[in-house]
C-alpha cells in the first residue's frame, strides 16, 4: 500500500511526458511536451480547458516557441473573445492605448466563433508574433512580437488573473 502511495505522484508526474501531441502542434513544436494543463471557470462554470505545449527547453517566455491551446466548454463570438482578451491586456497594464486598439482590430478580423468543443491554438513565435489555429488548422498570424507577449501574458504573467490555472500551465501545482 506504502508503494503505491509513493508511486501515485509519480505516476501523474509523468502524464504529461506521454500525452498525444497534437499535429498542428508537433508542426510548430517539434518535440513539444505538455508543461501542464487545467481549467478555466468563471463564478464555478466551466468556460475552457487549457493546455501549454512546450518544446525541450521549458516555458521561455520570448526565448523559444511554445503553443497554448484552449478548447472551449461554451459558444462565444470571436468577437467576444476578443474584446475580453483586450480587457485583460489593460488590465495587466500591457501596450497603450492605441497598440490595444490596433491589436483588438487584428484579433476580430482573426478569431473565429466557436462552440462548446472548439480548439483554438495560439503559438508563440519568438521574434515574430503568433500563429493561431482553429481545431488543428492554421487561421491567422498576427505578427507583432509586442501583442505576442501582451496576448500570452494573460495566462502566464505572474499577474495573471486566473493565477491557479497559470500554475497548472506551468507545472508549478504539482
Amino acid at each position: 500500500m506504502a508503494c503505491r502511495l509513493f508511486l501515485l505522484p509519480l505516476w501523474f508526474g509523468l502524464q504529461g511526458a506521454f500525452a498525444a501531441v497534437p499535429s498542428h502542434i508537433a508542426t510548430e513544436l517539434p518535440e513539444a511536451r505538455l508543461s501542464g494543463a487545467g481549467t478555466y471557470r468563471w463564478f464555478g462554470l466551466r468556460i475552457y480547458d487549457a493546455q501549454l505545449w512546450v518544446g525541450p527547453q521549458g516555458y521561455k517566455e520570448n526565448a523559444a516557441p511554445f503553443a497554448l491551446d484552449l478548447r472551449y466548454a461554451h459558444a462565444f463570438t470571436g468577437t467576444k473573445i476578443a474584446e475580453r482578451s483586450v480587457a485583460e491586456m489593460e488590465q495587466l497594464g500591457l501596450g497603450t492605448q492605441d497598440q490595444r486598439s490596433n491589436w483588438l482590430a487584428q484579433m476580430r478580423n482573426c478569431f473565429p466563433d466557436v462552440e462548446d468543443g472548439t480548439h483554438l491554438t495560439g503559438v508563440n513565435l519568438p521574434g515574430a508574433g503568433v500563429r493561431y489555429y482553429r481545431d488543428g488548422r492554421a487561421i491567422c498570424d498576427i505578427k507583432d512580437t509586442q501583442f505576442a507577449s501582451a496576448f500570452f501574458a494573460i495566462w502566464l504573467d505572474p499577474r495573471s488573473p486566473a493565477p491557479a490555472l497559470r500554475a497548472k500551465l506551468l507545472g508549478q501545482d504539482r
